[in-house]
């Protein structure tokens, strides 16, 4: 069952559960969908997109979750934290740093980058390679302090 329609199945039985929060989130996450289906309008949309936009959607919530908190609004970080736990059950099993610095140190004695102005080629590489599993942050410290 691909990604949509686990998305379109949960809305559902959310909806049965009368689980409004749930309903919510997964609402916003449809619409997200949506948009970007358009946005690639006449080509299809496929998996790696979706889960490009459930990371997107991550990323946000972890900032709004920094912001809300930084204001002092447990309420506001409560509910964002919440649609974040939600969000993260769709997505792909992420890595540990331990393997991150593995695939990373492959990588970089594949390629013989010793500085960093050869980061961009690892971190392209290495992303490629974690296809998604890996949070890309994580992935730019550790590249950045293998080269130097």
């Amino acid at each position: 069952m691909g990604l949509k329609e686990q998305i379109s199945n949960d809305m559902k039985e959310a909806m049965k559960a009368k689980e409004m929060d749930k309903l919510n989130a997964l609402r916003m996450v449809q619409a997200a969908f949506k948009n970007r289906e358009i946005e690639l309008r006449p080509n299809p949309i496929n998996e790696d997109e979706l889960i490009g936009v459930l990371k997107k959607l991550v990323k946000q919530r972890k900032e709004s979750i920094e912001q809300y908190a930084a204001a002092k609004r447990q309420d506001l970080v409560d509910n964002e934290t919440r649609e974040l736990h939600l969000l993260e059950t769709y997505l792909p099993a992420q890595m540990g740093r331990e393997q991150i610095e593995k695939i990373v140190a492959d990588v970089i004695a594949e390629t013989g980058a010793k500085s960093q102005k050869e980061m961009g080629a690892v971190m392209k590489t290495v992303i490629a390679r974690t296809a998604g599993a890996a949070d890309n942050k994580i992935v730019s410290e550790i590249v950045k302090s293998k080269l130097q």
